[in-house]
């Protein structure tokens, strides 16, 4: 664990929140908790250290409120292994569909890649040095790294580092490793098979493509291919299964849709079935990856639904008891609305007024058409479905139409958004329950 992940403390981890997420107070409270939990467990001894059990969350909700973004960001904060997956995507076994299990496996790929690039970076240099190496001598045939170097030699040198011979072209060699292609026939899952490709691939070799291209491109093809011999392929395996099964983190969307009803038929007979799949992985499983067993105990899950049609209480016992924690998130009143388009340091307006201002068109919104625009997001969520602030993003994009549409013959103009604009640009979709309904 790194550093700064030990000094995460649960009201810095909210004021962090408070950045991109706009209310839900109590969520991201949980969360932190959950997040400084860890951090407690591992400074633990480790007879104690693997008693802990995370406490995983479930998060109630209409869409758009912030559940996924909290999850997300308290990943990012933490630098752990994060992804997202809805439960309707699993079916249980037996079914044509995805096993539960594969969400751990793509939990791993997402830390691999994390490992690899963060070894990569520290090696970067040195795999840069050895491609302008290489490149000297396929620019210059001599040995360019002799004790007593030639004029000519120091000249290219410094031509190539001063990038004047970027359009010049090279002949590189590409290593390819390409198993051949076979096809099943009938397979109801290909997770098993994917796990076996690397050693497939290895089976066959490595074979050596040349290929002209500019020493640019050239460049950054030695460099990849230095980067990946710099590295330490089994570490970066084995650092990536104990930080998946130490700190991964599982945003599993969706959940109450895999609520059984009384009505069972097509292809709601298998949905208990994929609770009674998941709960396993929940639990504490083993589960097989291409880079080795993954331990799921400690992994924290976080759960999400709108839950319209069910209650928490619908999930099967043993799944309940395995999701202690529930937090309703609110819905987003007026005020949440302004706030998301001004506060945030990705805000809907900032990012409109940056998009634009690459046009050279400068958009200036003024309070009371920020105030006009949240009422619009409010009455529209109040009288249709609750998409939240996703609603916002629809508004902004019809509001804009025009000035985007026209941008490139607006060049260095400054256009003022009042809410007089906003209500004659919406005027047509705002009385009307049907436009309302289908293009707001």
């Amino acid at each position: 664990m790194k550093d700064h992940e030990q000094e995460l403390v649960p009201h810095e981890i909210v004021t962090q929140l408070d950045n991109h997420i706009i209310g839900q107070q109590r969520a991201k409270r949980i969360v932190s908790i959950a997040l400084r939990n860890r951090i407690r467990r591992l400074r633990l001894p480790e007879e104690l250290r693997d008693e802990i059990a995370p406490k995983n969350i479930i998060m109630i909700g209409p869409t758009g409120v912030g559940k996924t973004e909290i999850a997300r960001r308290i990943a990012r904060l933490s630098h752990a292994p994060f992804i997202k997956v809805e439960a309707t995507k699993y079916t249980e076994v037996g079914y044509v569909g995805r096993d539960v299990e594969s969400m751990i496996r793509d939990l791993v790929r997402v830390a691999v890649n994390m490992v690899k690039n963060e070894m990569q970076r520290r090696v970067h240099q040195e795999a840069r040095r050895r491609a302008e190496e290489t490149l000297l001598q396929k620019l210059l045939p001599r040995k360019t790294n002799s004790d007593n170097p030639a004029p000519a030699d120091d000249t290219i040198r410094t031509m190539l580092q001063q990038g004047a011979l970027e359009d010049k072209e090279v002949e590189v060699s590409v290593t390819s490793q390409r198993p051949p292609t076979i096809e099943i026939m009938g397979a109801n899952n290909l997770e098993e098979l994917d796990m076996n490709m690397s050693a497939l691939g290895a089976l066959f070799g490595q074979r050596k493509n040349k290929r002209t291209t500019t020493v640019a491109k050239a460049r950054e093809i030695i460099i990849r291919e230095e980067l990946d011999k710099l590295i330490d392929h089994d570490l970066v395996a084995e650092i990536a299964r104990s930080r998946v099964e130490q700190s991964g983190i599982i945003f599993i969307d969706e959940i109450d849709k895999i609520v059984g009803g009384e009505v069972r038929r097509g292809n709601d007979v298998n949905r208990e079935g994929v609770q009674r799949d998941i709960l396993p992985i929940i639990e504490g499983s083993t589960v097989n990856t291409r880079y080795g067993t993954v331990d799921t105990t400690h992994i924290l899950f976080i759960a999400a639904g709108a839950f319209h049609a069910a209650r928490p209480s619908d999930l099967i016992p043993e799944l309940q008891g395995r999701f202690p924690l529930r937090v309703e998130l609110e819905p987003l009143s007026h005020q949440n609305f302004v706030e998301i388009l001004t506060r945030p340091k990705n805000a809907l307006v900032s990012q409109y007024c940056a998009l634009l201002k690459t046009e050279g068109v400068e958009l200036v919104f003024k309070k009371n058409a920020i105030e006009k625009i949240a009422s619009i997001a409010e009455d529209v969520n109040s009288r249709t479905d609750n998409i939240g602030a996703r609603r916002l993003h629809t508004i902004m994009e019809i509001l804009l139409e025009d000035i985007s549409y026209n941008a490139p013959d607006l060049k260095d103009q400054t256009i003022p958004i009042t809410a007089q604009y906003v209500e004659e640009r919406l005027k047509d979709y705002i009385g009307d329950n049907d436009l309302s309904r289908y293009i707001l």
